[in-house]
């Protein structure tokens, strides 16, 4: 069975999460279109955008999506069968958190591995 097959995203905490988008935006160029999260397409070689995205995303200092870890970060990776890993790991012994969700953006389940950094698995939509 295939694993990790890319990499969604960083999210990360701030206390100031659209300050620390615009200040990404005006000094890396990078642009968050006024919200705290923005879209990379992916590209072929030749810059033609081909199926898929990388999410970056600041997230407030206090929210609960990153529970049960105390990180301040946690990556997103890219799965093609979420529900046949999930079993997987679950049999292996990982940790599993909360119950995956199925919805338009896609699937979604969490892990923590064993430092308690919460790791999302998100198998894009078709």
């Amino acid at each position: 069975m295939e694993r990790v097959i890319g990499l969604g995203g960083p999210f990360i905490k701030a206390n100031d999460p659209k300050a620390l988008a615009a200040w990404y935006q005006k000094h890396l160029g990078i642009d968050f279109k006024g919200a705290t999260y923005t879209v990379f397409q992916f590209a072929d070689e030749k810059g033609k955008p081909t199926a898929g995205y990388n999410v970056f995303s600041f997230f407030k200092k206090d929210a609960d999506y990153f529970n049960p870890s105390k990180k301040e970060v946690m990556i997103n990776f890219i799965v093609q069968d979420l529900f046949g890993l999930l079993e997987v790991l679950k049999s292996e012994g990982v940790e599993i958190i909360g119950e995956p969700l199925d919805e338009e953006y896609g699937k979604f389940g969490w892990v923590i591995d064993p430092e308690g950094n919460k790791i999302e698995l998100w198998q894009p939509p078709v």
